[in-house]
């Protein structure tokens, strides 16, 4: 099957791209020559050195091999960064669903149980959670559909958690605020990965907001409901790309 010609944006990502298709499509088999530079150039109507960077990123991902004085030849027809990918996304499903467990029961009592100086610390957590997006966008991630930067994911994440400790530690039950906090560990890197998958949706802050007013208001029943609420969009669109990926 021929290449499609490639278009003149995002060049070498496009070339990547249907290299990576016609790999996925048997279009060449582990251990056959991928054609030449030239010839590859000629198929997709682009220049040499962006085919040499899109093979570049196929080498580096696993699925072709360059051979001095040989060629390149196919050692993958599955990319081993997706394959990972699932695997990640798989592993997020889990901490989130075990996170909506926790942090619904946390907020139900913290709505119960909560001090001033209980509602002062998760005030001050999303503040600074907030503060380190102004400096990332100026926009907030909400409005603008986007995420941190990828340099600051492990350090935005650090900031959501430690808001996500303060709700707990509110509910007053030193059973599951150690718990919770064992298993913060698990929830930072599930969020630091979150961060950087432009296919999930980005964090809201008008959520974590209403779960603080939630627990102000005293009512734990709409408490509960807010911290479902938080994590339900994710845990949704999770559940949406994991089905996506069984089908496809």
């Amino acid at each position: 099957m021929a290449l499609r010609a490639a278009g003149r944006q995002s060049l070498v990502d496009t070339v990547v791209e249907q290299l990576r298709a016609q790999l996925a499509e048997g279009e060449w088999k582990v251990g056959d020559r991928v054609p030449t530079e030239h010839a590859l150039a000629e198929q997709l109507q682009v220049g040499r050195n962006t085919v040499r960077e899109a093979v570049r990123v196929l080498v580096h991902a696993g699925m072709l091999q360059s051979r001095q004085g040989e060629g390149t030849f196919v050692v993958s027809t599955t990319d081993p960064a997706e394959v990972m990918r699932d695997v990640r996304r798989a592993g997020i499903r889990d901490v989130l669903e075990l996170r909506i467990a926790l942090e619904a029961e946390g907020a139900r009592l913290a709505a119960l149980r909560h001090t001033p100086a209980d509602l002062r610390r998760m005030r001050a957590a999303l503040e600074s959670l907030e503060s380190l997006e102004a400096l990332e966008s100026p926009e907030p991630f909400e409005h603008a559909g986007e995420q941190p930067a990828s340099g600051s994911h492990e350090l935005y994440a650090s900031h959501d958690v430690g808001f996500h400790i303060a709700v707990v530690d509110a509910a007053h039950n030193a059973a599951l605020s150690a718990t919770y906090g064992w298993f913060s560990t698990s929830v930072r890197e599930s969020l630091v990965a979150s961060l950087g998958d432009r296919e999930l949706p980005s964090i809201s802050h008008a959520d974590h907001r209403a779960l603080v007013d939630a627990i102000a208001s005293g009512d734990p029943a709409a408490a509960e409901a807010a911290a479902r609420a938080l994590l339900e969009t994710p845990k949704r669109a999770i559940e949406a790309l994991l089905a996506a990926d069984a089908t496809g």
